[in-house]
């Protein structure tokens, strides 16, 4: 794994991304910075982190998806390092708020972003960014966000945490095809509210119940309706309210 360490960038995947662009880059390259300026989540949120304070990540990764309607399973893999790496470290309360949210109980401690490109092979090549707040004590107007500081009372070691998420991502990889089914079942039985009556508002901001089920291979939530039905929802469709 090679690791490049800046100090400030605008964003750690735009960068991986234009330096990959540039030259042949390792597969599992990572670039990490202290201070993030254009840091961004899903759908084109801004993420606002404490320069010095928390993990701010992104990894290169090609050769593992091949195939459009596969591309959830980096998502899987992604989550799953995370959450494995955390429980080692004893956090409590972790889950995966589908698609991308790392949650300590109610609180979001994280988020996955994930850039793929295709390239002329076919081959897809993804930058996978994370934000992990680590020792941030303080979450001015973000009454949802913590950190692993504020959860367990105690500082972390930022590089330790990445070297354990990268170390478990290669080995999912590398072995993936062989317990595809069991990091999927994982990855389910991990989801935030997997399970349990939960509120939702669709796509129209029209409110109702229903209980998570699970994903659905290309990464649509599952979710049973109080008329029995399973209705399959993308990320702009429909938004938990908890």
């Amino acid at each position: 794994m090679k690791l490049i360490k800046l100090d400030a960038i605008d964003s750690t995947n735009e960068f991986l991304k234009g330096l990959s662009n540039k030259e042949e880059v390792q597969n599992f390259t990572v670039v990490t910075a202290e201070n993030q300026l254009k840091g961004k989540g899903q759908m084109g949120a801004k993420w606002d982190s404490e320069s010095g304070k928390n993990l701010i990540m992104s990894v290169l990764v090609k050769d593992f998806l091949f195939d459009n309607e596969a591309v959830f399973n980096l998502n899987v893999v992604v989550s799953l390092a995370v959450i494995r790496t955390l429980k080692k470290y004893s956090i409590p309360e972790l889950s995966v708020k589908w698609p991308n949210d790392i949650m300590s109980a109610n609180k979001k401690i994280g988020g996955i972003l994930i850039e793929n490109s295709i390239k002329g092979s076919g081959a897809i090549r993804s930058v996978v960014g994370l934000g992990l707040n680590v020792n941030q004590l303080q979450f001015e107007n973000l009454p949802r966000a913590s950190s692993l500081a504020v959860i367990c009372d105690t500082l972390f070691d930022k590089e330790e945490i990445l070297f354990g998420i990268v170390e478990e991502i290669e080995q999912m990889i590398a072995k993936y095809n062989a317990v595809a089914f069991d990091l999927w079942e994982e990855y389910t039985g991990e989801l935030f509210k997997i399970g349990v009556p939960a509120a939702f508002s669709d796509e129209n901001q029209d409110n109702f119940m229903g209980i998570i089920k699970g994903v659905s291979s290309v990464g649509k939530l599952q979710i049973l309706l109080e008329d029995d039905s399973i209705c399959e929802y993308n990320l702009k469709e429909v938004q938990m309210l908890y």
